[in-house]
């Protein structure tokens, strides 16, 4: 079992019947955050505009609650799960990513994607192209992106979006690395090899699946000449905390056969809880066994 293996913990920015319409992230954050996260290594929150059981149901913008979360809990990165990059202009998403990794000291990772929520783009008015442009555009978004991190004066011209001088001070001194979230086998993996620092990956399919997967990342890498161990994998797994000894030790399995599979990070949604109980245990009975 590895040693390296990171957990993640999903915050809910979404409230529904469940929770009484009261977004999940704001309950957590009072009563649940403070005792999970000093055991976790990373925060994630979702990237949507309204609810999926009802439309009126509130739903966080994801930004303002990250940076709202990054200023209440230190200590832990800091991911977005993830975000749709048709949803903000490059230089915007670039510039802002800088400002929140100047602010937590160096904890924020872009967690990006290519979209998938049509309904919802037509909503806000956002164009929502065939998948191929929107990953050949997610490209442009992190090379626009890496650019205003790194350069003062930065200037891009891409087929899709153009920058000419868009500076992004204060550089952040550590620039964040890169999550992409993408499944299609075609577009979306061939780019992660090519771009990513960190790949969310389906954890779905079988082990046939998941082999076939990395195969394509990790040819991808290696033809834009990068080091495939260099991307960490990451899943996102909705499971409910464990309420035994037996629950625990299922989890414990399960997460150590993701690890098996070159899993290195585990993004957990449990959903809402109301009790630490159940979170401490996870954290003695999975946590702490699957890292000694």
């Amino acid at each position: 079992m590895p040693h390296d293996l990171r957990f993640g913990w999903l915050s809910p920015a979404v409230g529904n019947r469940h929770s009484d319409h009261q977004p999940i992230a704001q309950f957590q954050d009072r009563h649940i955050l403070p005792t999970a996260l000093p055991h976790f290594d990373s925060l994630w929150l979702a990237d949507h505009f309204y609810g999926f059981d009802e439309k009126t149901d509130p739903f966080l913008e994801a930004w303002t609650t990250l940076t709202w979360l990054a200023a209440r809990h230190e200590n832990v990165l800091l991911c977005h799960h993830v975000l749709g990059h048709g949803y903000r202009p490059p230089a915007l998403t670039a510039k802002m990513a800088a400002t929140l990794q100047v602010l937590s000291g160096g904890r924020f990772v872009l967690g990006i994607g290519a979209g998938w929520r049509e309904a919802e783009y037509a909503a806000y008015g956002y164009d929502f192209p065939k998948p191929s442009v929107r990953f050949a555009q997610l490209e442009e978004v992190v090379r626009i992106c890496r650019l205003m991190w790194t350069e003062p004066d930065p200037s891009f011209e891409g087929r899709y979006y153009r920058i000419d001088g868009a500076a992004a001070p204060p550089l952040p001194d550590t620039v964040p690395p890169v999550c992409i979230g993408a499944a299609g086998e075609k577009v979306g993996l061939p780019l992660v090899g090519r771009l990513a620092d960190m790949w969310n990956a389906p954890a779905r399919g079988t082990d046939e699946d998941w082999r076939r997967r990395m195969d394509i990342v990790h040819r991808s890498a290696e033809q834009a000449g990068r080091d495939p161990a260099s991307i960490e994998v990451s899943v996102t797994l909705e499971r409910a905390l464990p309420g035994s000894d037996e629950d625990s030790e299922k989890l414990v399995d399960e997460l150590a056969g993701q690890a098996a599979r070159g899993v290195r990070h585990v993004v957990m949604d449990f959903g809402h809880p109301t009790s630490t109980e159940p979170v401490l245990r996870f954290a003695e009975q999975v946590i702490a066994p699957l890292r000694s």
